[in-house]
């Protein structure tokens, strides 16, 4: 079978494509036929860092990549033979495993590959996984939030969702909207706030324009109640000029950078600062997660496609390596890889 492998660190020229033999399901596995893989801006951080868990490459490399969707083939031990058949999407494959998503065949716990609803697409299945699993978390850590998303959980809460036009972003305001919040997000131009109008943002501001903190306000006068941070350090100020009592920032990405935070205010309001790492969240968050993500995709309410406002960017897998530059160039939407076929 064809699969991208990596066997040092570096940029995305030492992902080499490769013929490998076809995995066998282990005990609590299925063998899922891969058809899209989707990729994240830590996939290709692992690859430059030489793999993401601190595993190590393995005799035969590592196979890039944490999200797919595709068709199960096989069943192990343990596992209801009833599932070959199932249309999955599958979350964290390549976490402290050195097999993730890129490549035809895969072996992977069978709890990791979750049954796609009728309608949805292996695209949708590619993109979810990572992106709204961390959305999910951000919506969920706050004082008195529930701890997995369904209709109308937070409805009467305001979430300010940063950079609405990315991955995570995306996600975010369709679970936020999905579980009946009010959602603001800021994006830094037109283009961008169209793709999160589209993805359903109550309000949009862009933060390169006039005064952000006095937009987010007048949208929300008693303050935000969720904050799903994409830039901790360079939006500290702006956070905490908008948080209302109770309010929680979610950090999910940064750099190395140091973060400086007005003591005084946010404990007057009681504030707290989540950091976030989907790959650590505690296995019932997980879990949690997992079930709500495919609740709302069941709900039609997680979308992909241009018009739902998170563009595709396609790839064939012998491209993988120009699909790990999009994303490290800062590509507008997600990038997927076709790796088979298939609905």
């Amino acid at each position: 079978m064809k699969a991208i492998v990596y066997s040092e660190a570096g940029g995305p020229e030492v992902l080499r494509l490769v013929d490998r033999p076809e995995p066998a399901p282990g005990p609590g596995e299925v063998l899922v036929r891969i058809a899209v893989s989707g990729v994240n801006p830590t996939d290709w951080k692992a690859r430059a860092a030489g793999g993401l868990g601190g595993k190590g490459f393995g005799p035969d490399g590592v196979v890039p990549n944490q999200d797919g969707a595709g068709t199960i083939e096989a069943v192990g031990p343990g596992v209801d033979p009833g599932r070959v058949g199932e249309r999955v999407w599958v979350w964290e494959a390549a976490w402290q495993r050195p097999d993730g998503t890129a490549q035809e065949l895969m072996a992977i716990p069978s709890r990791q590959a979750v049954p796609l609803p009728p309608g949805a697409s292996f695209d949708l299945g590619a993109s979810l996984g990572i992106p709204a699993l961390t959305a999910h978390r951000c919506l969920t850590v706050g004082e008195g939030t529930p701890a997995r998303l369904a209709p109308g959980v937070l409805a009467g809460r305001t979430v300010l969702v940063a950079g609405g036009a990315g991955a995570v972003g995306h996600a975010a305001i369709e679970l936020a909207r999905w579980a009946g919040a009010t959602v603001i997000t800021t994006v830094s131009g037109p283009d961008k706030g169209r793709l999160a109008e589209a993805a359903g943002a109550d309000h949009v501001v862009n933060y390169r324009e006039g005064d952000p903190a006095a937009a987010i306000r007048a949208a929300a006068p008693d303050g935000v109640d969720i904050v799903v941070e994409v830039a901790p350090a360079t939006n500290a100020a702006l956070d905490a000029a908008v948080l209302g009592p109770a309010g929680v920032v979610a950090a999910y990405a940064s750099g190395d950078e140091e973060i400086a935070l007005p003591v005084r205010p946010l404990m007057v309001l009681n504030a707290r600062w989540q950091f976030v790492l989907v790959y650590t969240v505690p296995p019932e968050a997980k879990d949690a997660a997992v079930e709500a993500v495919s609740a709302a995709v069941a709900d039609g309410a997680l979308r992909v496609g241009e018009e739902a406002g998170l563009p595709l960017h396609r790839f064939p897998l012998e491209r993988t390596a120009d699909a790990h530059a999009d994303v490290e160039s800062g590509a507008v939407g997600k990038v997927l890889i076709d790796v088979g076929t298939g609905p």
